[in-house]
């Protein structure tokens, strides 16, 4: 007994060395020896579930914590347990475990913030960080205060939460990245980013003080910021330079998977339709393990629809209709999955499907049809169905009386020349502001231009009454005035001139304005310039002395060398040479008579003979206009001479096609050509 009471002594102090120095491995060894002598010892199995725990056997830990249950009890492993669960990622669980403990302490709380913030109950875990860094005062407060940046930051950026300052002091980079996150949900881009660039000075200090940490490590640790700066510049328009960012954290390869799953997702959204390969290499990286743990919901939700539109534009259908799908059952009365399935059953001109897909959804979520609506009408535009889709934008109760929705509504229906259906736009918008503003801007502006409307499309009766309303609102307002004048002029003339003695008078509307001044102004568009006196312009003239005008002499037109004043003109000299009606080509030109020319003992004589041209009888080829002879054999009707069309030339050859020249054959006999 002696003997083996020394034994379990010494295992005791071994477990105490092996703790501090940190070998917990030798600890549990020394432990379950402890428990082969001393069965069910409380102390033991709690030592060797806290040795589990910190070589990150939870799943064993868990099992002992299981199976000696009855000895330990609740309340003396309540941490333990819930603390593997959280690591195990059953946040269920852990949430459950805690909240069964009558009072937590500490530690306890510090868990239950952290399963607070993983179940994304915000409010909650801001009340018992808040709590704690009230009523605690221990070396753990700066931990604390990060934690509750982290949970502001989170509020921030996916509630959209307005926040009071809660005072929290910026001393490090921690700290100084939280805030940048807040202000980024926030919209505050420009200041999110100089909080990052001080969250990047920060941490380049705090770690260049450790001599073990290297260069590759503080880059390792700033990828989260630099990756942070990539979509402050993603959101400003700087979107070449925050791909360039964006790879570079992608080329570190960081440890944290979240990191680089948000970071591909980024470059994909940059990407979009163009270089697809690249996408659909980072794509892999957004699909590792343990990544639907370090992200928050929307965060993953944004993933999973962007892989269904990357899914689109590499023309895979099939894949997109299967995510599209998946993610419409998952978030039922979320439009986007319904659009990114309209929007691949366009590329595939299904368009009418599209639309009974959209109705489908906005029938059975009002709450989201606005959206699916104008969705609706712009596809009516597309196949040109320009009513049914005013019919559709109507509808829209959330638009139907914005300035916007008005003035395309009245554009749409003026094209289809629809005057009745924009005039009913106008008056059903003035009526919605005369009950909730009247007299606003917006209610007088749009009286304005349903005056202007009607005017403009002679529907004066209907527009004296508006004019009238805005004249009664500003009764100084002389263009309305003026506006109501001329309308009733082409309607009742009496009215029109008792309203025009409520016109000022001209002295009271000159403007005391120099003409000479204006005109000679810089920027005029016409200088009128004054001519330079002429000493003795003034001097009186006599009379009979006036300005006569010289008449111009008429140049008498010159006529044809062959003009014969005697004959009649030739009745197609306006006509081109070949389409005149006597025309039978050109003649090829007389051969000279040359010695030594032609066939061997042919005599060049002979042929002037056989040529009855030359013969003194012979009958011309064709009349001459202006003879007899002509004048008496053209007895057909003007109006048979027709002009025919002009021939074509062929068209050259193109660039591909070259001519060959004919090539000259060499005659027979010695030498020569």
């Amino acid at each position: 007994m002696a003997s083996g009471g020394g034994t379990v002594a010494s295992l005791w102090t071994e477990v105490n060395r092996c703790g501090q120095n940190g070998d917990f491995t030798r600890a549990i060894k020394a432990v379950n020896k402890i428990l082969h002598e001393v069965k069910e010892d409380v102390t033991a199995l709690h030592c060797k579930i806290v040795c589990l725990l910190q070589n990150g056997s939870f799943k064993e830990a868990l099992n002992v914590m299981n199976t000696y249950s009855k000895i330990l009890g609740s309340d003396l492993i309540v941490f333990e347990k819930a603390y593997c669960e959280y690591r195990l990622n059953r946040v269920e669980s852990a949430l459950k475990t805690i909240e069964g403990v009558s009072e937590q302490t500490d530690k306890l709380k510090e868990l239950y913030g952290q399963v607070l913030y993983r179940m994304e109950r915000y409010d909650e875990c801001k009340a018992v960080y808040t709590d704690l860094i009230r009523n605690s005062q221990d070396e753990y407060e700066e931990e604390r205060k990060t934690n509750l940046s982290a949970v502001v930051a989170a509020m921030s950026t996916w509630e959209k939460a307005s926040l009071d300052d809660l005072g929290l002091s910026e001393t490090t980079y921690e700290l100084s990245y939280n805030a940048a996150c807040t202000l980024i949900g926030q919209g505050q881009l420009t200041e999110a980013m100089n909080k990052l660039q001080e969250a990047e000075e920060l941490c380049r200090v705090s770690l260049s003080e450790d001599s073990d940490i290297t260069e590759e490590d503080i880059e390792s640790e700033l990828a989260v910021i630099h990756s942070q700066m990539a979509y402050v510049m993603q959101l400003q328009g700087r979107t070449e330079v925050a791909l360039q960012l964006y790879n570079q954290v992608i080329k570190l390869k960081p440890s944290d998977v979240g990191l680089l799953a948000v970071t591909a997702n980024n470059i994909i959204t940059i990407n979009k339709d163009q270089n697809v390969f690249d996408s659909k290499k980072k794509v892999k990286l957004t699909n590792a393990d343990g990544v639907e743990y370090k992200l928050a919901k929307k965060q993953l939700q944004a993933i999973e629809f962007n892989k269904a539109l990357l899914a689109m534009y590499t023309n895979q259908a099939d894949q997109c209709r299967k995510l599209s799908s998946g993610l419409q059952s998952q978030n039922p009365g979320h439009p986007r999955p319904v659009l990114i399935q309209v929007a691949q059953l366009c590329r595939e001109k299904q368009h009418s499907k599209a639309i009974e897909l959209l109705q489908c959804f906005a029938d059975q979520h009002p709450e989201s049809a606005s959206g699916i609506k104008l969705t609706m009408a712009q596809l009516y535009l597309t196949q040109g169905h320009v009513t049914k889709a005013c019919d559709i934008l109507r509808s829209i109760d959330d638009f139907k009386h914005k300035q916007g929705m008005i003035s395309a509504l009245v554009t749409m229906y003026n094209h289809e020349e629809d005057i009745d259906s924009a005039m009913d736009v106008f008056s059903q918008a003035i009526q919605h502001y005369q009950s909730e503003q009247p007299g606003s801007s917006i209610h007088l502006a749009l009286v304005r231009e349903a005056a202007n409307f009607k005017l403009k499309y002679g529907r004066k009766k209907e527009a004296i009454s508006d004019l009238e309303q805005l004249w009664k609102q500003n009764t100084n307002d002389i263009h309305t005035l003026a506006q109501l004048i001329s309308a009733y002029s082409l309607v009742d003339q009496d009215k029109a001139k008792s309203l025009s003695k409520h016109l000022p008078s001209p002295e009271s509307m000159s403007f005391n304005v120099d003409v000479d001044e204006l005109e000679n102004s810089h920027g005029a568009n016409y200088v009128r310039k004054k001519a330079a006196k002429v000493p003795g312009d003034n001097l009186p003239k006599e009379q009979g002395q006036g300005d006569v005008k010289k008449k111009r002499k008429k140049k008498k037109g010159k006529l044809p060398k062959n003009y014969d004043p005697t004959g009649n003109p030739d009745q197609e000299r306006w006509l081109p040479m070949r389409e005149r009606t006597y025309y039978r080509g050109r003649k090829k030109g007389k051969k000279k008579e040359q010695v030594g020319k032609g066939t061997q003992g042919a005599t060049s004589g002979a042929a002037s003979d056989l040529d009855a041209s030359k013969t003194a009888n012979s009958p011309p080829t064709s009349p001459r206009p202006g003879s007899a002879q002509a004048s008496a054999s053209t007895s057909a009707p003007a109006a048979s001479n027709v002009v025919p069309p002009r021939q074509q030339k062929p068209a050259t050859a193109g660039p591909g096609a070259r001519k060959k020249a004919p090539q000259k054959k060499k005659r027979g006999g010695k030498g020569g050509w």
